[in-house]
């Protein structure tokens, strides 16, 4: 379960998924979640491997103290989590899925600030998956940052949806006996 911004989104998200699995970047309408709007964002995808931020609301460039828009959204995160990241953003675009990183706020001098952040594939013009809508929703309380900008983003928890917005199936423990078997 996640936070209920996050479920909406998600919800909407699914609902506007063509033949394809994927929503087209046009047939999403920022007007149908405008109480959202502060805290989503857009990302790119160049041929590079860059996903540059394409819009960010008000809280996202906030958060961060400055205007987003062109920097590769990668540099966000913590030098020790980037390929991960990266990593997760091209099995999303591949597999159709969205993904949720439960991801920890740091800033300089404040304690960190648990968040949630939705990664969902989109289609632009052309017909590739090129493009990702996202949301920051803190999962704590924000003002733990006493003012001070977002420095980086650490990796808690990556989790791929899968259909109907399940979570992917997870291992468990199985004992035989007495035995751990897997």
């Amino acid at each position: 379960m996640f936070h209920p911004s996050t479920e909406r989104l998600i919800d909407y998200w699914r609902n506007r998924a063509g033949d394809d699995g994927l929503p087209a970047r046009a047939s999403v309408n920022p007007g149908d979640f405008l109480d959202l709007l502060p805290q989503v964002f857009i990302l790119g995808r160049d041929g590079l491997g860059r996903y540059p931020v394409r819009l960010a609301g008000g809280f996202v460039s906030d958060l961060h103290a400055r205007d987003l828009r062109g920097e590769d959204a990668l540099g966000l995160w913590a030098l020790s989590h980037r390929l991960e990241v990266k990593s997760a953003l091209e099995v999303a675009r591949r597999r159709a899925e969205p993904l949720v990183i439960t991801a920890d706020i740091r800033a300089v001098g404040a304690p960190s600030v648990g968040m949630e952040v939705l990664l969902a594939p989109m289609t632009g013009a052309d017909g590739e998956t090129d493009r990702f809508l996202g949301l920051y929703q803190p999962i704590a309380m924000i003002q733990r940052l006493m003012g001070r900008p977002a420095s980086a983003l650490g990796v808690r928890r990556i989790q791929t949806l899968g259909p109907a917005n399940e979570e992917s199936p997870r291992l468990r423990l199985a004992t035989l006996h007495g035995r751990r078997i897997a």
